[in-house]
């Protein structure tokens, strides 16, 4: 049976990037909600990005306000003559107390909260911050907001690596459950077509 090809006028498609190389990446940590600043080699990330951009028709770009994704929406809307909007809504999972922690202190500090959330990644809630329901509730809506501003558009939004790991699990309609089968590298592109008709397609993920 040959399937029916989709009408590409009805398509929104998504550059979903995550943000560049941060201060200390090389040593496993949960930054959250904390400001961290890019190293050199994140913001080297980002205007090599530029590159990537290259025959998009991207008409609007939207970004974490956190300092490691504004500055990269600032770099790649300024070469796109955009203007980035700044949203709160596409922040990382606030990780309460544990963040700016590194996962050794962590497991130092708090044994029992470590391996509760290992126990259960959806339902756990670190004291002070958000489980990954809580962050799909405030994160979804903000996707399908830019969405349907957007019908028929190209967008690039910049964010971070668990955030966009639930977008692309919604996306695919996988459970939030397999959180870490899905690989998100510093500046990785992925790529998401929206339909009118609700269906989505993604095109490419952590390239």
């Amino acid at each position: 049976m040959k399937t029916k090809e989709k009408d590409v006028t009805a398509r929104t498609r998504l550059y979903l990037i995550r943000h560049g190389e941060v201060q200390g990446a090389g040593i496993p940590r949960y930054n959250g909600h904390a400001d961290v600043s890019l190293s050199e080699r994140g913001v080297a990330q980002y205007h090599a990005f530029k590159e990537r951009l290259a025959g998009t028709k991207i008409s609007a770009c939207y970004s974490s306000d956190l300092t490691r994704c504004r500055v990269g929406g600032e770099i790649l809307g300024g070469h796109l003559g955009l203007q980035p909007v700044l949203d709160p809504a596409l922040r990382e999972l606030n990780i309460g107390v544990w963040e700016g922690m590194t996962w050794t202190e962590i497991q130092e500090q708090y044994p029992a909260e470590w391996a509760a959330r290992l126990a259960d990644i959806v339902n756990y809630r670190v004291p002070g911050g958000e489980n990954l329901l809580d962050l799909e509730a405030r994160l979804i809506p903000a996707i399908r907001g830019i969405v349907a501003r957007h019908r028929g558009e190209e967008v690039l939004v910049v964010a971070h690596g668990g955030a966009n790991r639930v977008v692309l699990l919604n996306a695919i309609g996988a459970p939030l459950s397999s959180l870490f089968a899905i690989e998100q590298q510093y500046c990785c592109l992925n790529i998401i077509d929206y339909y009118a008709d609700g269906a989505t397609v993604v095109k490419l993920l952590n390239g």
